[in-house]
C-alpha cells in the first residue's frame, strides 16, 4: 500500500516506517520537525535501502494536507503526529487540544474529502484511566482519563468511531499502546527528543550517558511492590510490527477495531533503572521527588486480542530494550569507540 505517515520522523513512526518499507510498502512522510529531525529520514533510508519522501509540514494546515493527498493516491494513512509528555499536557493542557485534536480533525476531513479510508491511529493506554484492575483488555471500559493528553486521545478515538459509522466503507484500527521504549537494533534510529527528555526511559539513557546529572522518580510511595509507578514496557521494534499488523486487518475490508499493544507484563520504575544498569554497565543516579499530576500507579495490557486477531505478539524483553536503547544513545552521542 502507499501509506501517508503522520509524524514519521518522531519516535514511534520512523520505526514503523521501517517496518512498513521492508514489507514492501510505499511510505510517504508528513512531519512539521518540531520534535524530530529530518536526518531520521536518511537513516530510514540506511535501514531499509528506500530513503522515504519526506514532506515538511503540519496537518493543521488543511491547504497543505490537500497539497499533499491531492498530488498523490494513498491507500492508508498512519496517524502519529501529535504532542505526546504527560506533564507537559497538564501544564499547557491547551496546547495539546490544538495540536492533536484539531490536527486529527483537519486530517480526517482531509481523507474524507480525498477518498482516503484506511487509517491506523495511534492512540495509548491511558484512555483506560485509573483502571480498577489490571491488566487492561479492550473490553475494559475506558474512564475519564488522568491527564489532558489522555483525554486528547480518546477524543480523537471518538472522531474517527463516528466518522466509520458516517462512512461504513471505512476501515480504522485504534491502537492503544502502553509504553514504548528501546530502539532500533542498527543503533541508527532511537527516541531523540530536541529538548529535556519527558519519558522516562530516553531521561535514564540521558543521565547514564552524563548529559543529564540525575533522574527524577516520581514518587515512591504508590501501592506497588517498591512504591513506584508499574508500567507496561514494550520494544517500540515490537510496537512498529503491531501497526503493520493492524494495517493488513485494514485490507481486509471495512469495520472499526481496537487493540491493545503491550506485553502483559508490568515492570516498576526502580526495576527498569536495575536493568538499564545491568544493561549498560553505568550507574545511573535519581533522587525520589513527589509524584507528578496526572500519573496512575500501575498500567498493563491484557494485549492477548492482537496476538489472537493479528497474529501479533511483543517478543522483546526488559533486557533487550535497556540493550538497544544505550546502543542508540551512544550512537547518538558520539560515545561509540
Amino acid at each position: 500500500m502507499k501509506t501517508l505517515v503522520t509524524g514519521g520522523a518522531g519516535y514511534i513512526g520512523s520505526h514503523t516506517a521501517v517496518e512498513l518499507i521492508l514489507e514492501g510498502h510505499e511510505v510517504v512522510i508528513v512531519d512539521d520537525l518540531s520534535n524530530a529531525k529530518a536526518s531520521v529520514v536518511d537513516r530510514i533510508g540506511q535501514i531499509t535501502g528506500v530513503t522515504p519522501e519526506l514532506i515538511v509540514g503540519d496537518i493543521r494546515d488543511r491547504s497543505f494536507l490537500d497539497t499533499v493527498m491531492g498530488s498523490t493516491a494513498f491507500d492508508a494513512v498512519m496517524h502519529f503526529a501529535a504532542l505526546k509528555a504527560v506533564g507537559e499536557s497538564v501544564r499547557e493542557p491547551l496546547k495539546y487540544w490544538d495540536v492533536n485534536v484539531s490536527g486529527s480533525l483537519r486530517l480526517i476531513e482531509a481523507m474524507v474529502d480525498h477518498g482516503i479510508e484506511r487509517i491506523v491511529f495511534s492512540s495509548s493506554a491511558t484512555v483506560y484511566g485509573d483502571p480498577e484492575v489490571v491488566p487492561v483488555s479492550e473490553d475494559t471500559p475506558v474512564r475519564p482519563p488522568s491527564n489532558p493528553y489522555g483525554w486528547t486521545k480518546l477524543v480523537i478515538e471518538q472522531m474517527l468511531t463516528d466518522t466509520s459509522v458516517a462512512h461504513p466503507s471505512w476501515a480504522v484500527a485504534l491502537l492503544r499502546y502502553f509504553n514504548p521504549i528501546g530502539a532500533h537494533d542498527s543503533g541508527l534510529i532511537g527516541e531523540d527528543p530536541n529538548d529535556e527528555p519527558n519519558n522516562l526511559m530516553p531521561y535514564i539513557a540521558q543521565v547514564a550517558s552524563e548529559k543529564l546529572p540525575e533522574l527524577s522518580v516520581f514518587g515512591d510511595d504508590y501501592p506497588t511492590r517498591d512504591g513506584t509507578g508499574i508500567r507496561d514496557y514494550i520494544h517500540v521494534v515490537d510496537l512498529a510490527k503491531g501497526h503493520t499488523a493492524a494495517l493488513a486487518r485494514l485490507a481486509e475490508g471495512p469495520g472499526r477495531w481496537v487493540y491493545n499493544l503491550g506485553t502483559g507484563r508490568g515492570t516498576t520504575v526502580l526495576e527498569l533503572i536495575d536493568a538499564f544498569e545491568a544493561a549498560s554497565g553505568v550507574k545511573v543516579p535519581y533522587r525520589i521527588v513527589g509524584r507528578r499530576p496526572g500519573d496512575v500507579a500501575e498500567l498493563w495490557a491484557d494485549p492477548s486480542r492482537a496476538e489472537r486477531e493479528l497474529g501479533w505478539k511483543a517478543t522483546r524483553d526488559i533486557e533487550q530494550m535497556c540493550v538497544d536503547t544505550w546502543r542508540w544513545q551512544q550512537h547518538a552521542t558520539g560515545l561509540e569507540g
